[in-house]
């Protein structure tokens, strides 16, 4: 079994161009998916036929063990969770009856759990207009992280995204960013005039700095990354939610703000102006125009207020 789902977990990289985190989410999702088969039995009742760790196959294992995984699931994820999981079981059996293992895929007759639809999280224009402002920028340090929201919120891209761009992907003449997005799919969004100021003056500040890389070496390269650490080294997403973190509470926000708080705000903000919903739906580089949609639901919120409190005839 393990061997087989690191096959699939290459396949994954090298012919469909998954990144590393993804790959590394269906590795654990089907690890886990292994042992709790093992822990519950192939029918699902645990400790009834509780099978040795050698003899549990991908041919063994049958819808009924499928659902018997997901009720394990049941008790402690959220059904989100549980339909990534069961997603990446699928996925797997797919590529074994694709590349000859298996004949039937036994989660073919396993139905996905409904799914809840909760408004994202959003800030509004005040809210986020005052966290922009709020950022100190005494240090080159502070300025990047100006640049970094400034940037998240004119262009609505993922924090990962943000992560991996290069001082090359900049085009500051066309106010262009170039984004290389989920499955390395690359695609041009643009980017605001504050939000290229602000990157702008975090490089100047950058290069000011005696211990920076870019004195050593007289200037950043194109292929340099654009967001670096104290360290001088690529900001990685996991810093840049933890000072997104920090600054959000320092500025006296009731409610936690995570990176992808601006992708929502984004979005939220754009169709509340009036923008075509697959005009947001290229700029955020989601594949399907349902992602996209339920960002109407928080406008469609706001519809209903403003017709509550206006119309004469409720």
């Amino acid at each position: 079994m393990k061997e087989l789902i690191e096959s699939f977990v290459t396949a994954l990289s090298t012919v469909k161009g998954y990144s590393q985190n993804t790959c590394r989410a269906y590795r654990r999702d089907l690890l886990e998916f292994t042992d709790i088969i093992r822990a519950i039995g192939l029918t699902g009742n645990q400790g009834q036929d509780r099978k040795k760790p050698d003899s549990v196959s991908p041919a063994a294992i049958t819808s009924i063990s499928i659902r018997g995984y997901l009720g394990h699931l049941h008790h402690n994820c959220k059904k989100t969770t549980i339909a990534r999981k069961l997603s990446a079981v699928r996925s797997f059996y797919r590529f074994l009856i694709k590349h000859g293992h298996l004949q039937v895929n036994p989660s073919d007759s396993v139905q996905t759990p409904k799914q809840d639809r909760p408004i994202p999280t959003y800030l509004p224009i005040d809210d986020m207009f005052r966290l922009l402002d709020s950022v100190k920028t005494d240090t080159w340090l502070g300025w990047r992280n100006r640049a970094m929201l400034e940037t998240l919120y004119s262009t609505g891209i993922r924090v990962s995204e943000l992560a991996g761009l290069d001082v090359g992907d900049i085009d500051a003449k066309e106010n262009i960013v170039r984004v290389t997005g989920k499955g390395g799919h690359e695609r041009l969004v643009p980017i605001g005039k504050k939000s290229l100021n602000a990157i702008h003056a975090y490089r100047q500040q950058l290069a000011l700095d005696a211990k920076t890389i870019a004195a050593k070496r007289g200037q950043l390269g194109a292929d340099d990354p654009l967001f670096l650490n104290r360290f001088y080294e690529r900001l990685s997403v996991r810093s840049i939610a933890r000072i997104i973190d920090k600054i959000a509470r320092e500025c006296g926000l009731v409610f936690p703000v995570s990176p992808h708080a601006f992708r929502h705000t984004f979005a939220t903000h754009m169709l509340d102006a009036g923008a075509d919903l697959r005009v947001v739906q290229e700029l955020l580089g989601h594949k399907s125009l349902s992602t996209t949609q339920k960002y109407t639901h928080v406008s469609m919120d706001r519809l209903m207020a403003a017709y509550d409190k206006a119309h004469p005839r409720k």
